[in-house]
């Protein structure tokens, strides 16, 4: 025996057993014109061995871990070329998965952890993908063009420790959307954890999508207030709308063990909510039922749906508790209808959407006067230009935005969603800082899993001059939601916590893709441009300024200071003479 550090490869047929059913003798010649023609020739070109064959799969080592990750590369580019002119039941896909470490060998043969994590990589990855680990990432991140995403660390069977795994994105297509950045993996968590996809709009009625869409939503919701439950945010789960996707790919990316999905038909005053529980592990369904009803009774409709998940999940949870974490409900459905119009707007966060949005709310007021929820999103319409751009709203314009928080709270003052969303209002609006963090620790006692809330919480800590929490919040907010199409918000708050605690370098990351995924958001523009300043990247500080003054030409330190409420932010002057050394005058 001899022990060795090597690039191990593996490789293996997605649905072999199936194509070996239906066509043996067809599906052995493809596999072996592939491993001819294709494969073996581009290991020998990228300096690697072919150490066995096995049946469906194959696997390789490399002295160089640059070779064994370009060699994976062009063995699936020209898979996807050779399969364009095969059907779809005989085309040969392949997943491969990659790691370095210690490997000991003999009689030509390899053995060890080395080449059983990229085997359990290799299991794990996508139909056409390609999955490495963290060892083999860090050895070719700076040394390949081709760029990675992190999916978190992940267990693999019979590895003692968790494995960091990552995904290679590009010139790789398999079908599946690249995923923002993710600060920390999403953790399994002990109770049962659930991702609930958007629902399928079956009647294909464009009118008709945000229904569905309100069906899914009001199912995290209702899922979220059960303690026993830790269920993704809306905004991770929804990337997926409109995809075919795999459930058990679905779950490894969410790191979740559950996956609810379902379809709402709608026809006249009728309405069928068909939904089914997967595990994602197995993909083996847990549960599924279907719900017919009058349109006027979709509410009792969801219930059933939702109790039902909680009875599949967790038998023993007792019916009373089920009872109490019913939320209340708008007394007329057109008002609800109505709010799910708006909050289709309100999500684009452009001026224009925003504005049809708030015509959408105030129309639901005027229909029900006591729901709550339309009260704070039309609060929030006016909230938008002050927590993006930190404007200094027109005293009618603010007085407004109160007076609609406000009576969101008279309306109902224990929904959690409310909660949060009166607590930014306040704090940053009535600049309450204070009574804006009470609300929002209300709505965390009352729901754990809403990730908007922790940012919230998140977003008032860090101008409470809390950066220290404002960074833990924030991060949990990500956990929660690792797809968020908001994680402009939570990068922005870490920018800004960090540059309180004189983490200069740190600032620049989180500023850098706050800016990057939100090109509006002014707060992480002046936190880069300073922390940029303060490192003496110079040349990068004053481009970054003159970007920002051709959307901002008026600012200056004394208006800066005025639109932004530091009073109690730690390195005030920190910042201050970052902004300066960029280039602001005062």
């Amino acid at each position: 025996m001899e022990r060795k550090l090597a690039a191990v490869l593996a490789a293996d047929v997605v649905g072999y057993s199936r194509m070996m059913a239906d066509d043996e003798v067809a599906t052995l010649a493809a596999l072996t014109h592939h491993r001819e023609e294709l494969i073996a020739p581009l290991v020998s070109e990228h300096r690697g061995r072919v150490v066995k064959l096995m049946g469906d799969g194959l696997l390789a080592e490399f002295a160089s871990v640059v070779d064994a990750v370009q060699c994976a590369i062009a063995v699936q580019r020209g898979m996807s070329d050779r399969n364009l002119d095969v059907s779809e039941a005989r085309r040969v896909t392949l997943r491969i998965g990659i790691n370095i470490g210690d490997i000991i060998t003999r009689d030509q043969d390899i053995y060890g952890d080395g080449v059983n994590i990229a085997a359990r990589l290799e299991a794990l990855a996508e139909p056409g993908g390609i999955l490495v680990s963290g060892d083999t990432y860090r050895q070719v991140r700076n040394k390949l063009s081709a760029t990675f995403e992190y999916l978190g660390e992940t267990a693999l069977k019979n590895i003692p420790a968790p494995v960091e795994t990552y995904r290679v994105i590009d010139g790789i297509d398999t079908g599946e959307r690249p995923l923002p950045y993710i600060h920390r993996a999403p953790t399994r968590a002990a109770s049962p954890s659930i991702a609930v996809l958007p629902f399928v709009n079956v009647g294909g009625v464009a009118e008709d999508e945000y229904f569905s869409d309100g069906i899914a939503e009001d199912l995290i919701t209702a899922l979220s207030n059960v303690r026993s439950f830790f269920v993704i945010d809306r905004s991770s789960s929804f990337t997926f709308k409109g995809q075919s996707v795999d459930v058990m790919a679905i779950g490894r990316r969410l790191g979740v063990r559950y996956v609810l999905e379902g379809s709402v038909r709608k026809a006249r005053d009728k309405v069928r909510v068909s939904a089914q529980l997967v595990e994602a592990s197995s993909g083996d369904h847990v549960w599924a039922g279907r719900f017919d009803g009058s349109i006027d009774d979709v509410f009792d409709l969801q219930d059933k749906i939702v109790a039902s998940v909680v009875g599949a999940l967790e038998p023993q949870l007792l019916r009373a508790e089920w009872e109490r974490i019913r939320q209340k409900r708008p007394e007329n459905f057109d008002a609800y209808d109505l709010t799910l119009c708006g909050l289709s707007h309100m999500n684009r966060l452009t001026p224009e959407a925003t504005a049809t949005a708030l015509k959408y709310f105030r129309n639901a007021i005027d229909v029900d006067p006591t729901y709550a929820r339309a009260y704070c999103c039309a609060s929030w319409c006016y909230r938008r230009q002050v927590q993006i751009k930190g404007m200094i709203l027109p005293k009618e314009d603010e007085a407004e935005a109160l007076h609609l928080a406000r009576a969101a709270l008279q309306a109902d003052g224990t929904d959690p969603y409310v909660l949060w969303q009166v607590g930014l209002t306040i704090g940053l609006v009535e600049q309450d800082l204070d009574a804006g963090l009470s609300l929002v620790d209300r709505s965390l006692a009352a729901n754990s899993n809403s990730n908007r809330a922790w940012l919230a919480s998140a977003t008032l800590r860090y101008l409470s001059g809390d950066p220290q929490t404002a960074i833990e919040h924030a991060e949990r907010a990500i956990q929660l939601s690792p797809l968020d199409t908001s994680m402009w918000v939570a990068f922005g708050v870490l920018a800004n916590a960090h540059i309180q605690l004189a983490n200069y370098e740190e600032a620049v990351v989180w500023g850098r893709r706050s800016v990057r995924l939100h090109r509006d958001h002014l707060p992480a523009h002046l936190v880069l441009i300073a922390s940029l300043a303060q490192v003496g990247q110079q040349q990068e500080a004053e481009k970054a300024l003159a970007e920002l003054r051709q959307m901002e030409p008026e600012l200056t330190l004394t208006t800066i200071q005025q639109r932004f409420p530091m009073e109690r932010y730690q390195n005030v002057q920190g910042f201050i003479d970052g902004l300066g050394k960029a280039g602001f005058t005062a």
